[in-house]
């Protein structure tokens, strides 16, 4: 039985986020990227009452640790999923602070599937989450640096690789590397990059499920051997997570 990306019943010590001396070149990037605003310093995190399609004002501080970034993920999703939603950061108070800087506290590396919207899936409003999308989150040089950007020059503590049930750029590759028939056009690099995750222990609609989980895998390995994003892991301040979208369920849950 698959169960929520962290119960909210979860408790634990998280390592404090540190700045730490930046270069030059990236402070000055930093400050013209996130304007004047002041970070808050906690989150709270209640039982959700809100009915359904009812937007609200968003006081909750911006999580600044990967324990933090995770339960907010993760208590989103259950609103997501028992129809509370929230609707977070979309006053028009909210916009006008944004004008001034961004704070987004999670990294997302999505499929394009148009069933998986992040911000939809996690109840997060503007300025909550960098979504990079690509299919099948195949990584090529543009996604490696969107994911980097968001991370070293926004200090975003957490990076979500979020594969979904019944991926079609699975689907495709698994077709595409049992016929050996070309796909069109560019879709062929994305089976190309898919086609190393491949279980070839499973068949059918099983190898399709096992292919979705190893390919979460696969990407966020690589993804953590990055150095760069290596140093912040080691350091506590930043976490490298897979977790997978359930169309049936609307859950989400981690993998790795």
């Amino acid at each position: 039985m698959k169960s929520e990306l962290i119960p909210h019943t979860a408790v634990g010590h998280t390592p404090t986020l540190a700045d730490g001396s930046a270069p030059a070149r990236r402070s000055l990037i930093r400050a013209a990227l996130t304007g004047t605003a002041v970070l808050g310093a906690g989150l709270a995190l209640g039982t959700p009452t809100a009915a359904a399609a009812t937007p609200v004002r968003s006081m909750r501080s911006r999580p600044t640790t990967p324990q933090e970034a995770l339960r907010e993920l993760a208590a989103g999703n259950h609103r997501w999923r028992t129809n509370r939603q929230r609707h977070p950061d979309e006053s028009p108070a909210v916009r006008q602070s944004l004008t001034s800087g961004q704070h987004p506290f999670a990294v997302v590396l999505g499929c394009i599937d148009s069933r998986v919207p992040p911000e939809l899936a996690f109840d997060q409003g503007l300025g909550d989450l960098m979504t990079v999308r690509s299919g099948g989150e195949v990584l090529d040089e543009a996604v490696l640096g969107s994911v980097a950007f968001g991370v070293l020059e926004l200090d975003i503590p957490l990076i979500m690789v979020l594969g979904h049930q019944s991926c079609g750029a699975v689907k495709a590759a698994i077709q595409a590397d049992e016929s050996g028939e070309e796909l069109p056009a560019h879709m062929q690099y994305l089976a190309d990059q898919i086609s190393p995750a491949i279980d070839h222990s499973q068949e059918g609609d099983a190898r399709v499920d096992a292919t979705v989980d190893a390919n979460v895998e696969l990407v966020r390995s690589r993804l953590a051997a990055e150095p760069e994003l290596a140093a912040r892991v080691d350091a506590g301040k930043l976490a490298i997570v897979g977790a997978r979208y359930e169309l049936t369920s609307q859950l989400v849950h981690r993998i790795c």
